[in-house]
């Protein structure tokens, strides 16, 4: 593993050599008042609390992607957006509705359709019950503001670590079209087009539609194809109207289609499984406790690939009215996501294939599962104007999400002559009609019919399962100025939760055998409960300005994130308790200057979280295995620092850094079992330092502009999951660091009407693993864990 200073090194000294090979440029859809060559960088605009306010006059930590930033990152995705932002990781899944987002440390990982992610994703105003929902592709952003730390008051659902808020840009009146197309090595391609401009007097109007494709960046020797790509293709129309009355309406309706070969999890370490393959990793295993990954492997042999399919619908209507000075907003949306998942769970092409107990052979497990969710959210909020003595929001919030899955697991038999033995003893009993058999029957049947378990048996069972989620709140945030200096900051949130869920599960084998992961007749289900919860979270803080261009805060605040429970497939009777609520009180000190062409903020914090929901080791049955259960305490604490200088007129310097600690502080134990070692440990996907650094140039030109931008990013060691109750972590969850050094450079035209961008990822060839995803063996790879180039033409009319 390289040190951190070699590392380090590395970055600086790249990143100077790359000032001469990139690019980006203010965009042009900016507003002027977000323009820092117009008025300054003070004038960057947020709406981190529901209303539009410049960012140095906020309260709170938050980090903002605006469109030209995320433009010339040249990056769809959360995924690789993620690395831009201090102290906000991505647990990519095997799918996009188990992967999830984590902020500070703090996140929630989970199979369970009846549990919430701890970080809630807001997209233009409307709370996303599934993070996932947002993870398949990114267009046409109008900013990205990731809000750090407890957001119980304003925004409340799923936000007891954190909001990621995601804004589109808004239809413009000017009459306007755009083409954008982008090529990357792998025959990976992004086609973008745009129409907007004036529909009537007091209307606009815009359509945004895009495709996407790529090969994949992993090799299938078992039928010679590239996989882990994906075919992308989405529109997304908005229309914008001035109904009088001091009235505006925005309507908002979306439909994306997805269809991708991933997430192939590939042999990092030995598996055993077939060690004869092309696919074997070149690796030593784990040598005196360490894990020697060979982080070049790129192949798999797999003969069912990992397949996922995201199909999305959403349409929202928000409601501005101005009563005299005071604003009210209504936001009404309804959203649909289906999502199938194909997965390859032997991860070989050699199972199921010997006729021998599966102990000691090779064994075969596939799944399939589709998704159904559909939710609807109302939001209501009253706020008075800016600028007098005592301002306030004030609103209602209601949310209903209903949930649908089958999942079926086709897998070895792998039960032991005993157990077999059994099996079909049950078999006589609800099938034959035989009460009481007794061995002999049991044997003489097994004989006659030539029934075995085998690793070539196959066996089967499919789960049945439903989730409604209902969730209403009341809030209201203030802030009153007591000197023309200081200002007290209150809030409050009180949340009603109901859960609810059904679980039947069903064997699809004749005698009823069990196998690898699927549980037979004598255990299928017919689970269900609910539960209630009731919140009141709190907020209160100091504002104070230290000049007209710098000020300092301090703020106490809470966070929520409602019951659950461990809804899944092999659910068993343990997993039907419900799960608390997981709440987080937060302190942070903040600190923020913004002044013509240099703006900075940073924010020390310390947040404790009880209830914390994660995937908890439980041995009390005499199997150890993970069960999302409320695990215990966490804390997590550090600074976080973000800054954007322009050094010049044409050059600008952005960057920040994020120094963490999240760690264990009391872990719950099952009866029977001891987790004190655990205390003082690692929370998984927590790395202690991520940084980033950007340069923006422009070079100007007689008849055109050239535009260079260089970008590094830095992320720590991390573990990708919990220690044992014994305080030790598996040595192959260790995920070493990286650092990733992307350039470009762009040559503009015409004031911009024509822009030809050529664009270099990763340029060190840096390799590395986003997610260890388990059995000793299993990674996944990302797409800028290689070096690529790519090409993008750009043009407006």
């Amino acid at each position: 593993m390289h040190t951190k200073p070699h590392k380090l090194s590395i970055a600086i000294t790249s990143a100077l050599a790359a000032l001469s090979m990139h690019t980006s440029v203010m965009a042009q859809e900016q507003s002027q008042a977000e323009d820092p060559s117009v008025e300054g960088l003070e004038q960057i605009t947020v709406t981190a609390q529901k209303r539009v306010e410049r960012i140095s006059d906020v309260p709170v930590a938050v980090s903002v992607l605006r469109s030209e930033q995320i433009e010339s990152a040249f990056s769809p995705s959360l995924e690789s957006l993620q690395t831009l932002v201090p102290g906000m990781s991505f647990r990519k899944g095997s799918t996009t509705s188990n992967s999830a987002i984590t902020l500070r440390g703090i996140g929630t990982i989970s199979f369970s359709i009846a549990a919430e992610p701890s970080v809630s994703t807001v997209v233009d105003g409307v709370v996303l019950g599934r993070s996932g929902q947002a993870f398949a592709d990114l267009y046409d952003l109008q900013s990205i503001e990731v809000l750090r730390g407890p957001q119980g008051t304003l925004f409340g659902k799923n936000a007891s670590a954190g909001v990621v808020n995601i804004t589109t840009k808004r239809p413009s009146y000017e009459t306007t079209g755009m083409v954008e197309a982008t090529f990357f090595q792998g025959n990976e391609y992004r086609l973008k087009g745009k129409f907007e401009g004036e529909i009537a007097d007091n209307a606009a109007g815009s359509i945004v539609m895009m495709k996407s494709g790529y090969d994949g960046n992993i090799y299938n020797v078992y039928n010679n194809r590239n996989t882990n790509g994906y075919s992308k293709e989405g529109v997304r129309g908005m229309l914008t109207v001035e109904a009088g009355a001091d009235t505006d309406l925005l309507f908002i309706a979306e439909h994306m289609k997805s269809d991708s070969d991933c997430c192939a999890d590939i042999e990092a370490l030995p598996s055993g499984r077939n060690t004869d393959s092309e696919a074997a990793p070149n690796s030593d295993g784990i040598v005196d406790g360490v894990a020697d990954l060979d982080l070049n492997q790129r192949l798999i042999d797999h003969d069912l690939e990992s397949h996922t399919f995201d199909e999305t619908t959403g349409v929202s209507i928000q409601v501005n009215r101005a009563f005299g000075e005071y604003e009210f907003t209504s936001i009404t949306a309804y959203r649909e996501w289906e999502n199938t998942e194909i997965r390859e769970g032997d991860f070989t092409s050699t199972a199921g294939e010997i006729p021998e107990p599966v102990f000691g052979a090779q064994f075969m497990l596939h799944d399939i599962g589709t998704r159904s969710w559909t939710q609807f959210s109302q939001e209501l909020r009253l706020a008075s104007p800016l600028g007098e003595a005592f301002e306030w929001q004030t609103g209602a919030f209601f949310w209903r999400q209903e949930a649908e899955t089958d999942f079926t697991r086709q897998a070895s038999c792998q039960n032991n002559d005993r157990q077999l033995s059994s099996d079909i003893e049950y078999h006589l009993q609800s099938v034959v009609g035989i009460d009481n058999p007794t061995q002999q029957q049991v044997d003489e049947f097994i004989a006659d019919e030539g029934v075995t378990c085998n690793a070539n048996d196959i066996v089967s069972t499919t789960a049945f399962i439903s989730t409604v989620f209902d969730n209403w709140a009341v809030f209201g945030d203030a802030k009153y100025h007591l000197t023309d200096d200081l200002r007290f900051l209150m809030g409050l949130r009180y949340t009603d939760d109901k859960v609810s869920f059904k679980h039947n599960r069903y064997s699809n084998d004749f005698y009823g055998r069990t196998g690898v992961g699927v549980r037979g007749a004598r255990l299928n289900t017919d689970y269900e409960g609910s539960t209630s919860e009731t919140d009141l979270s709190g907020k209160l803080g100091l504002q104070y300005d230290l000049t007209d261009n710098s000020m300092t805060y301090l703020t106490y605040s809470q966070g929520y994130k409602g019951p659950g429970f461990n809804v899944f497939y092999n659910m068993s009777i343990n997993d039907t308790r419900p799960i608390s609520p997981e709440t987080s009180d937060a302190y942070e000190l903040g600190y923020k200057y913004a002044k013509g062409d240099l703006m900075v903020s940073a924010a020390l914090f310390q947040t404790d979280i009880d209830g914390f929901q994660a995937n908890n080791f439980d041995c009390s049955d005499g199997t150890c295995i993970t069960r999302l259960t409320n695990a215990g305490a966490v804390s997590t604490q550090g600074l976080e620092v973000d800054f954007t200088w322009r050094v010049t007129e044409n050059l600008t310097l952005t960057g920040g850094f994020a120094k963490i600690k999240a760690e264990i502080e009391d872990f719950f134990c099952p009866e029977g079992e001891d987790c004190t070692a655990r205390s003082g440990l690692d929370v998984p996907f927590s790395p202690d330092l991520k940084y980033s650094l950007s340069a923006d140039y422009v070079m100007e030109m007689d008849s055109f502009d050239v535009l260079w931008n260089a970008n590094y990013t830095y992320t720590d060691e991390q573990y990708s999951d919990l220690p044992d109750n014994q305080g030790n972590f598996n040595p192959a969850s260790l995920l070493p660091d990286y650092g990733l050094l992307n350039a470009s450079v762009a040559f503009s035209f015409d004031e911009d009407t024509y822009r030809l961008s050529l664009i270099a990822k990763n340029l060190t060839d840096e390799k590395y693993f986003s997610t260890y995803s388990g059995d000793n063996f299993r990674y996944q790879v990302a797409r800028d864990a290689d070096r690529y180039f790519g090409v993008q033409f750009k043009a407006r009319f």
